[in-house]
C-alpha cells in the first residue's frame, strides 16, 4: 500500500488530503472511495479528519481500493471557513479528484457522523457516485438550525470558522442549515448501494435517524446496527469490518 499527502482544489481553496493506493495495484479499474470526516467535537478532536489517513491506508491495504481522505474547508490544514454548501462543494471536488486518478474506475463515498449526512446529500445530487456508506449519520441538521448564531459561535470556537468577517450574510449561511436535508435526498440513491451503519447506543445521533433514513430510501438499503456501540464507530473494529465487507461486495 502506498499513501501520499496531496491536496484537493475546491474552487479557489486548497484542501489537505491523503491518497492511499494498493501496492501492487489491484488490477485494471479498481474502485475508489472518498472518506468524509465528522464535524469536529473539539479543537483537537480527531473527527476533524487529521487521523483519517490511517483509516484510508488500512482500507486500501485490506480491500485493494484506492482511498482518498481529506479535510473539509476550515478543518485541519484546509483553507476556508465552514458552511454546509461549502462542505458539499468540497465533497464534489474530492469526488472529481478521485475520479481523475488514472486507475480508478468509479467513486464511492463513506462518511462518518455529519460527514455521512453530507455523503448522502452529495450522492443524491451526483450520479457519478456509485454507492454510499453512511456511519452514524444524522437525518437532518435541525439541531444546528435551531440556534444558528449559537452554532456559528461554536464553529468559531472549534476553529472551523476562522475569518471574523465570515459569513458575509448570516441569514444565507443559516438557511443552508435548514434546507440541506439528507432525508430529502436519500431516496435518490437507490438502486445504487446504500449502507447505513449505526450504534445502538449512539447518544449523539439517535438510532431513529438511521431508521428514518432507511424508510425514506424505500427499504432499498442495508441497515446495520452495532449492538452496544456509541457514536465513535470509526474506532469500533466491528463497524470497520462491516464497512470493509460492504466495500468488497461492490462491483466495478
Amino acid at each position: 500500500m502506498v499513501g501520499v499527502e496531496t491536496e484537493v482544489r475546491s474552487g479557489s481553496l486548497r484542501l489537505s488530503a491523503h491518497l492511499a493506493r494498493p501496492d501492487p495495484p489491484a488490477g485494471p479499474g479498481p474502485n475508489g472511495l472518498v472518506l468524509c470526516h465528522n464535524f469536529p467535537s473539539g479543537p483537537r478532536h480527531d473527527s476533524s479528519g487529521d487521523t483519517y489517513p490511517e483509516l484510508a491506508d488500512r482500507l486500501a491495504r485490506d480491500t485493494g481500493w484506492t482511498v482518498l481522505s481529506f479535510n473539509f474547508r476550515g478543518a485541519g490544514d484546509s483553507q476556508g471557513d465552514f458552511s454546509l454548501s461549502g462542505w458539499l462543494e468540497d465533497l464534489h471536488a474530492a469526488t472529481s479528484h478521485l475520479l481523475d486518478v488514472p486507475e480508478v474506475a468509479g467513486a464511492w463515498l463513506a462518511g462518518f457522523g455529519r460527514g455521512g449526512s453530507l455523503a448522502i446529500c452529495a450522492a443524491g445530487e451526483d450520479n457519478r457516485v456509485r454507492g454510499v456508506a453512511a456511519v452514524g449519520a444524522a437525518a437532518d441538521f435541525d439541531d444546528w438550525a435551531a440556534d444558528p448564531a449559537g452554532f456559528l459561535a461554536h464553529a468559531r470556537d472549534l476553529g472551523v470558522v476562522r475569518d471574523p468577517a465570515f459569513p458575509g450574510d448570516l441569514e444565507t449561511w443559516s438557511r443552508e442549515l435548514r434546507e440541506t436535508r439528507p432525508l430529502g435526498l436519500v431516496g435518490k440513491i437507490p438502486p445504487r448501494p446504500l449502507l447505513l451503519l449505526h450504534g445502538s447506543d449512539d447518544d449523539v445521533v439517535p438510532l431513529m435517524d438511521a431508521r428514518t433514513l432507511a424508510d425514506a430510501a424505500d427499504g432499498q438499503v442495508e441497515l446495520r446496527v452495532i449492538s452496544g456501540a456509541g457514536h465513535g464507530l470509526r474506532h469500533d473494529p466491528r463497524a470497520v469490518a462491516v464497512l470493509m465487507g460492504w466495500m468488497e461486495r461492490q462491483g466495478v
